[in-house]
C-alpha cells in the first residue's frame, strides 16, 4: 500500500451510471491501497446480461440476487484487507440493500453529467450497456443525500490521480472513531 487507509478492513463501493468511470476508478484505488477489485457487472446472472445487451433495462427482480450477491462478497472475512467493488447502486434501496449485508460499507458516489457521460458510453467498444440505457440509469439515479454519511460524492470531471487522492485522504480520516464521510463535491481551483 502506498497511501494511507483506516486500520480496519475496507469494504468499498465505487457507484455511479453505467460510463461515469466506477471501473476505471476501482481499479486505481485497488492498486493504491493493495485491495482485491471485482467490477460488480462480472455478478449479474446471464439473463441480466442478455436484458442489457438487447437494450432492456432491469427491474428490480433482476437486481436483488444481484445486489446481495454484492452485499455477501463485500462482508467476507476471506477478503483479509478489504475488497473494492464497481457497483452501479443507483438507488437508496440499492445501496441499502448492501449496507445490510455489510455494515461497514463506505461508497462512492462518480457523478457527472448526461452528456459527459453519453459521450463517454458512445466511446465504449465490447460493453454490453448500450447508450440509450443511460436514460433509464439516470431516470432510476437516487443521488445520495446528506443523511448518507457513507457517501463521499466525486466529480467525475476531474482526472483519476486526482480522485484516488481525495478518496484516500477521505478514507485515511475515517481511523478516527467519531468521524464520518462528509458529502461534498472535487472542484478544480
Amino acid at each position: 500500500m502506498t497511501g494511507p487507509r483506516p486500520a480496519d478492513y475496507l469494504r468499498l463501493v465505487v457507484m455511479g451510471v453505467s460510463g461515469s468511470g466506477k471501473s476505471t476508478l476501482g481499479a486505481a484505488l485497488s492498486e493504491r491501497l493493495d485491495l482485491r477489485m471485482v467490477d460488480g457487472d462480472d455478478l449479474h446472472l446471464p439473463e441480466s446480461v442478455a436484458k442489457m445487451r438487447s437494450g432492456v433495462a432491469l427491474e428490480d427482480a433482476d437486481r436483488w440476487p444481484w445486489l446481495d450477491r454484492i452485499g455477501h462478497l463485500l462482508a467476507d472475512p476471506e477478503q483479509p484487507s478489504g475488497l473494492v467493488v464497481a457497483c452501479s447502486a443507483l438507488r437508496r434501496a440499492y445501496r441499502d440493500r448492501i449496507r445490510q449485508q455489510s455494515t461497514a460499507v463506505r461508497f462512492l458516489f462518480l457523478d457527472g453529467s448526461f452528456e459527459l457521460i453519453e459521450t463517454r458510453l458512445k466511446q465504449r467498444v465490447g460493453h454490453y450497456m448500450r447508450a440509450e440505457l443511460l436514460i433509464s440509469q439516470f431516470r432510476t439515479l437516487e443521488r445520495p443525500g446528506t443523511d448518507e454519511n457513507d457517501v463521499l460524492r466525486l466529480s467525475i470531471d476531474q482526472p483519476v490521480a486526482e480522485l484516488v487522492e481525495v478518496a484516500v485522504q477521505h478514507l485515511a480520516g475515517l481511523s478516527r472513531p467519531a468521524i464520518h464521510l462528509q458529502t461534498q463535491r472535487v472542484t478544480t481551483p
